[in-house]
């Protein structure tokens, strides 16, 4: 079943528990996700980034989507990811997003407030919950998304930005970094702490890839209901395509590739909802 995102979170914080996002950019990475989201017996939130818009068809993504979960027996959410285009949000909205991201942390708070409210106040109205960031997540290596300066959150900014804005979860940079770390990670669990306590509302955590599971575990105990996750399931697949290749299966059929292809997506997947459906255990 399709539904906003805002109720998959509100539950999770209820129930002390993360969901997975997904980011996603074809029809084996989505049906990846939402088999194992039914096989675990677990929600699980399908984002795609406004930087696929240019190879993903828009309307036919969603509509690819919404019928796979409406087949779904667990509730499966469409969400639009670090968006910077007001253009991009409202064709999100109207092609039935059922919540969107609008990233104007590299904005200074004022400005960052003012732009958001914008944004929030249009999917308000259209029944869509709203997602933001303060603070910058930086990028590590294989990482498909813009670099970041990796600024952490201030608390008392959060705490009015969320008044300000009226969103319905945030974003917070504590550390962790889009793709896989190149060092040791430095998580700020403390800093999260102090975010939970002025801040009501669902957090979130980008950079799930690479990142420790004690760490997860620890940060939504510490308020953490959403976990993106891009760059592990995207390694998952292509080390399987180079396999393939390499064992002298170029000349196998496309549709057996891709099979694969989502047969090898789906341990990792199924890896990060186990351990969020299971992180109010620690």
């Amino acid at each position: 079943m399709l539904v906003n995102t805002k109720e998959i979170l509100s539950a999770a914080q209820n129930g002390k528990y993360g969901v997975a996002a997904f980011n996603v950019y074809n029809l084996e990475t989505v049906q990846a996700a939402i088999t194992v989201a039914k096989k675990e017996n677990h929600p699980v939130i399908i984002a795609l980034g406004e930087r696929y818009f240019d190879t993903v068809d828009v309307e036919g993504f969603a509509a690819l989507v919404k019928t796979l979960a409406g087949k779904s027996s667990v509730p499966v959410s469409l969400h639009l990811d670090h968006a910077y285009e007001k253009e991009s949000i409202i064709r999100a909205i109207r092609c039935g997003f059922t919540s969107v991201m609008y990233d104007g942390s590299k904005y200074e708070l004022a400005e960052n407030i003012r732009l958001t409210k914008e944004i929030t106040e249009i999917a308000h109205m259209a029944g869509v919950s709203v997602e933001a960031e303060i603070g910058s997540v930086a990028r590590g290596a294989f990482s498909d998304e813009e670099e970041g300066d990796g600024t952490l959150t201030d608390p008392k900014s959060a705490k009015e930005f969320v008044e300000e804005t009226d969103v319905d979860f945030l974003a917070a940079s504590i550390g962790t970094v889009h793709g896989m770390y190149t060092g040791k990670p430095n998580i700020d669990l403390d800093l999260l702490e102090e975010i939970r306590q002025l801040v009501g509302i669902p957090l979130v955590l980008h950079g799930g890839s690479g990142t420790p599971d004690e760490i997860i575990k620890q940060a939504v105990a510490r308020g953490i209901c959403k976990v993106n996750v891009n760059t592990e399931v995207s390694l998952a697949a292509t080390s399987y395509l180079n396999q393939a290749f390499e064992q002298e299966q170029k000349a196998a059929h496309l549709s057996a590739i891709m099979a694969g292809m989502q047969e090898a997506m789906e341990p990792v997947m199924t890896k990060f909802v186990r351990l969020l459906k299971n992180s109010n255990v620690i």
